[in-house]
């Protein structure tokens, strides 16, 4: 028997995170063990990338933050940040 399951990608962990490659119904849990990590690693301002195409995965990732106790505040990534196609993230600083 073999297994067709893709193998693990590494994700790089540097306050980024670009959702166009994974599939649009893993990303809730990926931004949320994402945001996570960041966390434990002292990393508190993110961007999220997810692309403009019909908002639907924009909607997703927002809906996620909305409820996320870690996210202070959210906003579209602007003219800099990659506009409606990505999302500013800051997070609450923990202490160690």
């Amino acid at each position: 028997m073999t297994d067709d399951s893709p193998e693990p990608v590494p994700l790089p962990i540097n306050g980024e995170l670009d959702l166009h490659t994974f599939s649009p119904r893993e990303a809730g849990s990926l931004v949320r063990e994402y945001i996570e990590e960041c966390v434990r690693r002292g990393i508190y301002d993110l961007r999220i990338v997810h692309g403009k195409g019909t908002g639907t995965l924009r909607k997703r990732v927002i809906a996620v933050l909305d409820k996320h106790p870690l996210v202070v505040r959210h906003e579209p990534g602007g003219h800099r940040g990659g506009g409606w196609g990505a999302t500013l993230v800051e997070l609450k600083k923990t202490e160690d």
